[in-house]
């Protein structure tokens, strides 16, 4: 199964609503995928397939290798599902 981890700066309230919606995002798709959330500092030492963040924190995630995916507003289902239509191979 794919391993996705959304990232926010604390792993707390943000990483949490984006792996909400990147979850609902897979699902419209019919990808499975296990879906974490976590902070920057924990996601440089996890194993992921997929990592989807803010510009900010994936300049700190470049090591990784993880496919790092940009989403600015992760409240943004627009934005959302077109990063994952773009990046996710089935």
């Amino acid at each position: 199964m794919i391993k996705v981890l959304t990232v926010c700066g604390l792993g707390q309230g943000t990483s949490l609503i984006l792996k909400m919606n990147v979850e609902q995002a897979l699902g419209d798709k019919g990808i499975q995928a296990d879906v974490e959330h976590t902070d920057v500092s924990a996601a440089s030492s996890m194993q992921a397939d997929y990592i989807i963040t803010s510009n900010e924190l994936a300049e700190s995630l470049t090591d990784h290798s993880a496919n790092v995916i940009i989403v600015n507003n992760y409240f943004d289902m627009d934005e959302i599902n077109q990063a994952i239509e773009e990046n996710f191979t089935e």
